[in-house]
C-alpha cells in the first residue's frame, strides 16, 4: 500500500511538523482520587484546551493545509453541526481559505453560531428530507470547492494521530489507552501512533451503548449499519464505521467496549467537580468506561483521551442536575459502587496530590502557566 493510500507513522509525523506551533500541545491532567479509585495511575489527555475546544482542529489544519494553491482559491465545504464544522472554519480562518459548512436546521443554536463566529458560511438543510453528505457534495460541484470529511479520509487521521505521539511522549511508558469512537479517526490516528511507538500498549475504543456501531462491526467481522442511534454523546452518532478507519481500527484495537449515557454524565461530573474541567458528553465517554467498570486499569498505567469540551453552558447544568444525589465511590478498586456525594468535590488539581502543575513527560511537572486559550 502507497503512502498516499495508508495511515502510517510518518505521516503523522508530517502532521506534527504542519501542527508545530499552530495547535496547542494539550497538558495532560491526573487526580490522586481517580488513581485511588481504579486502582493505577491515570492520566487524562485533555483536548478541550485544544484550539476550538476540541481534537479535531489537529485533523482539519493537517487536510486543510495540504490544499493546493488552485484548492484554497476555490474554498471547502464540510457538513457538521459539531465540532468538525468549527474546525474546519477555524482552520480555514487560519489558512485564509473561504469554507461553507452544511448544517441541520435543528442543529445546537450555540455550535452554529461557534461555526459562523471563525468566519464560515453556513448551509442550513432539513435532515428529515436531505442527507448532508448529498448536500455537501452538490455544493462542491456546484462551485469547485473541495469536500473536507470528519474523518474517514488519511490526512485527517493523521492530524487527529498526533495526539498519541503527544501522549506518548508526554506519559512514557503505558499499558492502557482508551479512547472515544465516532466514525474511527481519531481512534484510528491514535491507535497507529500509540501502537507504533509503545509496543505492547493496550488501545481500547470506548462507544455509547446507543451508538455502537463499531462495537458490533468488530465482533461481526465487518462494518455494520445502525438503523438509528441514540445517545448524548452527539459526536459520536455514528451510525456505520469509516470505510477506511474500520481496517485500521479493527488491526489495531484491542476491544471496543460500550457505556450508558447514566456513566456518560457521571464522568463530565467528575471531571468537573475533580478536576475543574468541562467536557462535553462525547468527550467524557472514554473516562466513563473506567469510572463504571467497563474497562478495569487494575495498577495498569494507562491514559484517557479526553476529546473534548464544547457544550452549551445551560445543555451542561441540565445533564449535571441529571444526576441522583449519589455518585459513585472514591473507593479504590470500587467503580461503580454508590456512595453519598461529597460536599463540592475539592479540586484535585492537575497532577499528583493536587498541586495545580501540568504534567509534563514521563509524569514530571511541566509548565505551570494556565492552559492556553481556544482560539
Amino acid at each position: 500500500m502507497s503512502e498516499q493510500a495508508a495511515l502510517t507513522l510518518d505521516r503523522i509525523r508530517a502532521a506534527a511538523d504542519r501542527l508545530a506551533g499552530i495547535a496547542h500541545r494539550t497538558p495532560l491532567l491526573t487526580s490522586a482520587t481517580l488513581d485511588a479509585r481504579c486502582g493505577a495511575r491515570v492520566c487524562l489527555k485533555a483536548e478541550p484546551f485544544q484550539r476550538g475546544g476540541a481534537f479535531k482542529f489537529r485533523g482539519a489544519y493537517n487536510r486543510l493545509s495540504l490544499l493546493s494553491a488552485d484548492e484554497r482559491a476555490r474554498g471547502v465545504v464540510a457538513y457538521s453541526s459539531g465540532n468538525h464544522g468549527a474546525a474546519v472554519a477555524l482552520a480555514s480562518s487560519v489558512l485564509g481559505v473561504h469554507a461553507v459548512v452544511v448544517v441541520p436546521e435543528t442543529g445546537s443554536p450555540a455550535k452554529l453560531a461557534a461555526i459562523e463566529g471563525y468566519g464560515a458560511e453556513i448551509r442550513r438543510y432539513d435532515p428529515a428530507r436531505e442527507r448532508r453528505e448529498a448536500v455537501a457534495a452538490a455544493l462542491a460541484e456546484e462551485r469547485s470547492l473541495t469536500v473536507i470529511a470528519p474523518f474517514d479520509d488519511y490526512d485527517i487521521m493523521a492530524g487527529q494521530g498526533t495526539l498519541g505521539l503527544e501522549l506518548a511522549e508526554q506519559a512514557g511508558e503505558l499499558d492502557l489507552v482508551l479512547v472515544p469512537v465516532g466514525g474511527g479517526g481519531l481512534a484510528a490516528g491514535v491507535a497507529t501512533a500509540v501502537t507504533s511507538l509503545l509496543p505492547g500498549t493496550a488501545v481500547i475504543g470506548v462507544e455509547p451503548a446507543g451508538a455502537d456501531d463499531t462495537y458490533r462491526s468488530l465482533r461481526a467481522g465487518r462494518r455494520v449499519s445502525l438503523e438509528a442511534v441514540d445517545t448524548i454523546a452527539d459526536g459520536l452518532r455514528a451510525s456505520q464505521p469509516g470505510e477506511l478507519t474500520f481496517p485500521i481500527n479493527q488491526r489495531l484495537l484491542s476491544d471496543v467496549v460500550t457505556v450508558d449515557d447514566a456513566a456518560i454524565i457521571e464522568a463530565m461530573w467528575f471531571c468537573f467537580s475533580r478536576l475543574k474541567v468541562v467536557v462535553e458528553p462525547s468527550g467524557a465517554v472514554p473516562l466513563a468506561a473506567l469510572l463504571a467498570g467497563a474497562v478495569r486499569a487494575d495498577g495498569r498505567r494507562t491514559a484517557v483521551v479526553l476529546s473534548g469540551g464544547n457544550i452549551d453552558p445551560a445543555d451542561f447544568a441540565s445533564l449535571l442536575h441529571s444526576l441522583p444525589r449519589t455518585t459513585p465511590s472514591t473507593i479504590p478498586n470500587s467503580p461503580g459502587r454508590l456512595q453519598p456525594r461529597d460536599a463540592a468535590g475539592a479540586p484535585e488539581g492537575r497532577s499528583e496530590g493536587g498541586t495545580g502543575r501540568w504534567v509534563g513527560p514521563r509524569g514530571q511537572a511541566g509548565n505551570t502557566a494556565s492552559p492556553p486559550a481556544h482560539g
